[in-house]
């Protein structure tokens, strides 16, 4: 993939990082990288939140396709969208690359002016 992003691509992606922005769903895709799928309620005990916020973060998460909810008898299940993790892994690797390059150049004008 090439350093340079085009402008949709990153607009695209705005909504990721937007919704990993928050602390209390940025907890919840931690929470999801590091078991199987999990319900509101595995989700929300041990933390301050309720069954009910968690569940408002985690349709923010689903909008920016970042997590996916299936049913399970009663309850929904939820678990991560890896593709989405590794597309918004991809754009900040390229926009790394784009610093690096520009930092480089910098480098070399200034060793260039002594």
């Amino acid at each position: 993939m090439s350093a340079r992003r085009s402008s949709s691509d990153l607009r695209s992606s705005a909504p990721v990082f937007a919704a990993l922005g928050d602390p209390t769903r940025l907890h919840l895709v931690a929470r999801l990288c590091a078991s199987e799928p999990l319900s509101i309620t595995q989700l929300a005990s041990g933390t301050r939140v309720t069954r009910q916020a968690v569940t408002k973060h985690l349709h923010v998460l689903a909008q920016a396709h970042l997590v996916r909810g299936t049913r399970s008898g009663r309850e929904r299940l939820w678990e991560l969208n890896n593709d989405q993790l590794l597309e918004a892994r991809r754009c900040l690797d390229a926009i790394s690359q784009q610093w690096d390059a520009a930092l480089g150049r910098l480098k070399a004008s200034l060793e260039a002016e002594e």
